[in-house]
């Protein structure tokens, strides 16, 4: 009788883990997995392959900010660089793109990070323990 009652100790115990570890693995897929809201903004990045002037970076910040979406733009002249953020859901970045090379004569890429330069991004975030617990149940999944 004391064996029985151990065993369902064990059972139940074991149980109540196994279910907590579960809901411990689902809320982390939950809290981890993108969203867009109407508040997210998003920065993206145009490297012009040609030197602009500061007149230049001017007119391109002030064609920039009244693209729908965008809500603010750097124009670096030095590097020939642009950020600005934007609202994904107003706007795609490629639009913008699209849309800045159609509306300037400049030879414009978008900057988009290699796998290499992602995974050098953000030193925290890769070594967490929630983050890699989050890897492997979106690989299961």
């Amino acid at each position: 009788m004391k064996r029985k009652t151990i065993k369902k100790i064990l059972l139940y115990a074991f149980s109540i883990f196994t279910f907590l570890v579960l809901a411990l693995g689902v809320h982390i897929y939950m809290v981890y997995r993108p969203k867009v809201t109407a508040d997210t903004r998003v920065m993206a990045r145009i490297d012009i392959k040609q030197p602009i002037s500061q007149n230049d970076a001017n007119k391109i910040s002030a064609w920039m900010v009244h693209e729908k979406g965008v809500d603010h733009v750097l124009v670096n002249p030095q590097t020939s660089i642009i950020v600005f953020t934007f609202y994904p859901i107003k706007n795609s970045g490629n639009q913008i793109v699209r849309d800045f090379k159609a509306n300037f004569n400049y030879k414009a890429d978008r900057f988009m990070p290699s796998a290499e330069n992602l995974k050098h991004s953000c030193p925290v975030a890769a070594s967490s323990y929630t983050y890699k617990i989050y890897k492997l149940i979106s690989q299961i999944i």
